[in-house]
């Protein structure tokens, strides 16, 4: 943990407001980041991201500063996440196109296009293999914190990322987003 971070939930832990708000503003675009992901959806996003820090300020008195802060908040989101998703009852919402949409460039439609997809195979994997899949490479932890965060044996999230990985290309491959050659699988 940084010194600033340490500094920052001192002041957290004795009432100081820009102390808090200097927290949120730190932490608050990875955990939105890591429960879109783990989501797919913005809105449910924005809401676990939201429980998250919530319940992040309410349990700083029991946080254990010899362990790494950001480990211990991605272990909040994760839950937070799961719950969702045990919650969530399936529902596709779609919204009006605006009538006039922009023409991208050719690179920023690929680039778009290739997030979509992305974005679409991240949304069919099992949610625990998303989960592992988006802590590792997204949120660049090492597979110890994320066994850590998802309370699973090492061995488990190595299996995890590496099927996730699996599944991701033999799905872009699928849809014709990835050649053939792109990327070897065992």
């Amino acid at each position: 943990m940084t010194d600033s971070t340490a500094q920052l939930i001192a002041g957290c832990l004795s009432g100081d407001e820009s102390a808090v708000r200097a927290l949120v503003e730190r932490y608050q675009t990875a955990v939105f980041a890591v429960c879109l992901r783990m989501l797919g959806q913005r809105e449910d996003a924005e809401d676990a991201a939201q429980e998250t820090l919530l319940r992040a300020l309410r349990s700083l008195a029991s946080y254990d500063p010899n362990r790494a802060f950001e480990p211990w908040l991605m272990t909040i989101a994760a839950n937070r996440c799961r719950t969702a998703i045990s919650n969530r009852v399936r529902r596709r919402q779609y919204s009006e196109l605006p009538e006039a949409i922009p023409d991208p460039t050719p690179n920023e439609m690929d680039a778009r296009q290739l997030e979509e997809e992305v974005d679409l195979a991240l949304e069919r994997l099992r949610s625990d293999h998303r989960s592992a899949f988006v802590l590792f490479h997204e949120r660049q932890l090492s597979y110890a914190e994320i066994a850590e965060i998802l309370d699973r044996p090492v061995g488990t999230i190595k299996t995890w990322v590496h099927r996730a990985r699996r599944e991701l290309i033999a799905f872009l491959r699928a849809r014709e987003v990835v050649q053939e050659s792109y990327c070897e699988l065992p």
